[in-house]
């Protein structure tokens, strides 16, 4: 409204009150004018990037706001801190994501945690003000990560933005109460649009909206993932762990994770494009493989870790598949544009060239298993002879019969053994369960 348009309204707004006050029918107009507003609070919380010190905390917003996460170790808050969004140097302010980091946290250690923001004013440098707070009314808890929490993982995969099979397969993870879910991969299609991220992340339209306010997520990108203007930023609404929590030499790689959960580590890779930085219809904007060479490095040193090594299972994480035994399928290095008459696809079916950077580390290290996605068909592949770990692969997003259907895995050690269940979200039954021993 501009100030003429105010003025007569105000003018109005005065005979409408009874009172020939034009300066306060004015704060009378402005402040219904407030309430007509959307709430600032567009979505739940949703846990990021979890650790045994450190988690993220991401929502959505209806404004201009600066957002804050109040955390303490007591349910009713009473022991509570407030935690800006942004870094070190500025508060930050977002019309449509909020995310803050909290770190310093104690490892296996429950935390309450309410969200709130304040809307802001933003006319310049010099001209900057508070229009109003709001707080979710709702206390929510975590549980961090660590060795003395005996808990259980879950896995989802190529959701694609099929909410039919999305609902029921949040319904299921609920159901199973995992202490976390790694998100395995192609959440996304090809993303223009910030606003698309965040309907799909933070501000769905699901009856289970707070999915991920007491759960939480960890993100294994899929290709997919990288495609489109808004997927090539990400960070918009999946946030990179902070600076003090990674090296400067692996400061790019702010979603890969290493994270003890009881008797298990968690180990996460980024397989990227699948398809070659050579290949002209991407007109060389992709950079994977420097990207996978310097997670190589990464994951050496991540698995030497001592609360990493001395895990007697150690499970990885990664979208396109490490391993494949069929010579038709594209193993992802067919120069320079990924065709060859050998294959069946232009796409790659399992990525060749991760797979000799992980695999050996991996099979050093004596992982168990590798769970992956992409093929939208779950699949089994028991260990080789220069291969100790199995390869697991989950399902696709069609709520069909066939061989695309939904999965969950499920990870938990139950008496002394790795036990890894297959969950069909289309049937609603078991569709396999797998044991593996410890590591020597």
């Amino acid at each position: 409204m501009d100030r003429r348009d105010f003025i007569k309204g105000a003018a109005a707004a005065a005979v409408a009150v009874g009172t020939s006050d034009i300066a306060s029918a004015a704060e009378h107009l402005s402040s219904v004018a407030q309430d007509e507003r959307k709430a600032l609070l567009a979505s739940a919380p949703m846990l990021q990037n979890f650790a045994e010190t450190s988690v993220g905390v991401a929502f959505a917003v209806n404004d201009l706001a600066n957002g804050y996460v109040l955390i303490g170790e007591r349910p009713d808050l009473a022991d509570a801190r407030k935690v800006l969004c942004g870094g070190y140097r500025l508060a930050d302010i977002d019309e449509r994501v909020i995310q803050v980091r909290l770190t310093g946290l104690k490892p296996a250690t429950k935390y309450y945690y309410r969200i709130g923001a304040d809307r802001i004013h933003y006319g310049g440098g010099y001209d900057m003000k508070v229009l109003g707070n709001e707080e979710d009314p709702r206390i929510y808890s975590f549980t961090t990560a660590g060795e003395a929490l005996k808990g259980r993982f879950c896995v989802i995969n190529d959701t694609h933005v099929r909410w039919n099979a999305i609902g029921p397969t949040l319904d299921k993870v609920a159901a199973l109460a995992p202490s976390c879910v790694i998100w395995n991969g192609d959440a996304s299609n090809t993303e223009e649009k910030l606003e698309n991220l965040v309907k799909i992340y933070l501000d769905h339209d699901l009856d289970r909206k707070d999915y991920a306010a007491s759960t939480p997520y960890l993100f294994c990108p899929g290709n997919h993932d990288s495609r489109g203007r808004a997927n090539r930023h990400l960070e918009q609404v999946w946030m990179y762990r902070q600076p003090e929590e990674r090296s400067p030499r692996d400061w790019d790689l702010g979603r890969n994770f290493a994270i003890r959960l009881g008797d298990m580590a968690l180990v996460g890779l980024d397989t990227a494009e699948d398809k070659l930085d050579t290949n002209p219809r991407f007109a060389g904007l992709f950079k994977s493989a420097p990207y996978r060479e310097a997670q190589t490095a990464w994951l050496k040193d991540a698995l030497a870790r001592p609360e990493i090594a001395s895990a007697p299972y150690l499970v990885a994480f990664c979208h396109i598949p490490l391993f494949d035994d069929d010579p038709s399928h594209n193993p992802g290095d067919v120069a320079p544009d990924d065709t060859d008459p050998r294959y069946t696809t232009d796409y790659a079916y399992w990525q060749r060239t991760c797979g000799s950077m992980w695999g050996p580390l991996l099979h050093e290290a004596a992982c168990q298993v590798l769970v992956a996605g992409h093929l939208h068909r779950y699949r089994y592949y028991a260990p080789g002879a220069d291969r100790c770990w199995a390869q697991l692969v989950g399902g696709g997003p069609n709520m069909k019969e066939g061989e695309s259907f939904p999965t969950v895995i499920e990870g938990e050690v139950i008496g002394g053994r790795l036990r890894m269940t297959v969950h069909n979200i289309f049937t609603g039954q078991v569709q396999d369960v797998f044991q593996f021993a410890p590591r020597p």
